[in-house]
């Protein structure tokens, strides 16, 4: 049985330093009512606080699922600003999607760095080098088990999203001078979480 508020609209969100945001999660090991219901509450926790995709920890469940809604890219008039990679041709079209145990098989040597922000550190973005492109697979919930290669923001999203799943915030892959700058929100941040005696451990 999962935990968590069912007569909520919105779920509340745990914060950097939160304990449940810092640790393994589990598998998805079947697919029943209560499971679509809190993936429906999770995606409306989603547009309602503006993200492009949430993590069970970030709500306080610890599984391995996500949810997501990126769009392809586009300009102005609503063109493709480029050819898109397999994941996004297949996935974006069923935007919001929400994704049993995730993971990733593949990455690119080519990364980028761009800023990024979290639901679970609000309001604080910072820049963040990932791989460019990735291979990612998963099951759809309610739908087939894929594996497709993802560039662009999808890639960045699924990324970000099961670094979640892996016990891994945003904040602890950012560099130098940028993590100096910010470090003043993030323990804001984490004194409203109620963490005693957190420190941030930092992978770069």
């Amino acid at each position: 049985m999962l935990n968590y508020p069912k007569k909520c609209k919105i779920l509340p969100m745990r914060f950097l330093g939160d304990g449940v945001l810092h640790g393994k999660t589990k598998a998805v090991v079947s697919e029943d009512d209560e499971l679509r219901a809190f993936a429906r509450l999770m995606i409306d926790t989603m547009y309602a606080r503006d993200g492009v995709g949430l993590a069970a920890p970030q709500v306080g469940v610890s599984l391995r699922m996500i949810v997501l809604h990126v769009d392809p890219p586009t300009d102005e008039d609503g063109k493709l600003l480029r050819p898109l990679s397999p994941g996004e041709t297949e996935l974006c079209p069923k935007m919001p999607i929400a994704v049993l145990n995730p993971k990733i098989v593949s990455f690119s040597e080519v990364t980028e760095t761009k800023d990024e922000g979290c639901l679970s550190v609000p309001g604080i973005y910072a820049p963040v080098t990932r791989p460019r492109d990735v291979v990612v697979e998963g099951k759809l919930l309610d739908g087939p088990e894929f594996r497709f290669e993802c560039t662009g923001l999808l890639a960045r999203a699924f990324q970000h999203e099961i670094d979640h799943l892996d016990g891994i915030v945003f904040v602890q892959k950012v560099k130098d001078p940028f993590f100096e700058q910010a470090l003043p929100g993030f323990k804001k941040i984490i004194k409203k979480s109620g963490a005693k005696n957190y420190q941030i451990k930092r992978l770069v």
